[in-house]
């Protein structure tokens, strides 16, 4: 096996291979990036970056492509690095990789930096086999959908509940444990005979999770109930601190979710029965899941409807 610099001449071979990886990409990240721009790009990198070639037996099994101060003055941003499947496991992306790093060395960088697809669980395993750490998450969103984004025309309505009638001590927790995850937040305790619930004012929906776990670590099982943006019913249920069921109405009304994630969001009438003492008969019937808002009650209905055979307050 032999890497080599790519040379001028190697353009469309790149070209080539870029669409090939790509092709085997969970997501892309930017599709409507133009061949053009994408041509500009790699004609750059081998002029003034690092363009690889990697081959084996006369045939070409891999490339690396990266360019130098995108992340700093003393780094190597790999853009690209792929092997020909039917050269994986023999220690290819590793070599590339190591030539990568020599270049980089020889112009005085210090590291190299690289994204990896969130799902890629492959890759992600193969670059901390290689010492490889997470420093920072890419995040990105299209500019129509940011521009167009609006705050919710209803807020959020429900409460955490926690399975005690202590309220005077859900309260001194309270006060110990809000200002930690939200200073202008602020948490209304009602006294119940089995349940106390706890109504959060907050513009974090993070805050009220938190605090449900928090107090399921205190006095064992929490449900936090709530009727988002006036269009959708959320519960997730605690016992000692875990997340032992949760429920949306509308799976993906936040967006869409692999198959595996819709059906996680689907109530557990057993452990919901278990945990609360409901019918799980009753739970079955109203807790249910759909599409489309149109195929349940309305969603206020839904969530006094799941708020009473839960037997908490709405």
């Amino acid at each position: 096996m032999n890497v080599r610099r790519a040379t001028p001449g190697d353009l469309d071979l790149l070209l080539s291979l870029v669409e090939r990886l790509e092709s085997e990409l969970p997501r892309l990240p930017y599709p409507e990036n133009s061949a053009e721009l994408e041509r500009g790009k790699v004609e750059k990198m081998i002029d003034s970056g690092v363009a690889l070639v990697a081959e084996d037996d006369g045939a070409t099994a891999g490339y690396l492509l990266g360019r130098y101060g995108e992340h700093g003055p003393k780094t190597l941003y790999v853009s690209d690095l792929w092997v020909d499947p039917r050269a994986r496991g023999r220690g290819i992306g590793t070599e590339l990789l190591r030539h990568a790093a020599e270049d980089a060395a020889a112009r005085d960088c210090t590291h190299l930096v690289l994204d990896v697809d969130s799902r890629n669980a492959a890759a992600i395993a193969f670059y901390e086999r290689l010492g490889f750490e997470e420093s920072a998450k890419i995040m990105h969103v299209g500019v129509g959908a940011l521009r167009e984004r609006k705050e919710p025309a209803h807020p959020d309505i429900g409460a955490v509940h926690v399975q005690t009638d202590n309220a005077d001590a859900v309260e001194r927790v309270l006060r110990q444990y809000l200002p930690r995850v939200d200073r202008t937040a602020s948490a209304t305790v009602e006294r119940g005979a089995t349940w106390t619930s706890v109504r959060v004012e907050t513009s974090d929906r993070a805050v009220v999770r938190k605090i449900a776990q928090e107090l399921s670590f205190r006095f064992g099982v929490t449900l936090a109930l709530v009727l988002e943006e006036g269009a959708v019913v959320h519960f997730i249920l605690h016992d000692q601190g875990r997340i032992v069921d949760e429920y949306l109405s509308l799976p993906e009304y936040y967006g869409p979710l692999p198959p595996g994630d819709v059906l996680a969001l689907r109530a557990n009438p057993t452990v919901v029965a278990r945990l609360t003492g409901a019918d799980p008969d009753r739970v079955r019937r109203i807790a249910r899941t759909a599409v489309s808002a149109h195929e349940l009650p309305e969603p206020r209905e839904l969530y006094e409807q799941l708020a009473d055979a839960l037997g908490v307050a709405p």
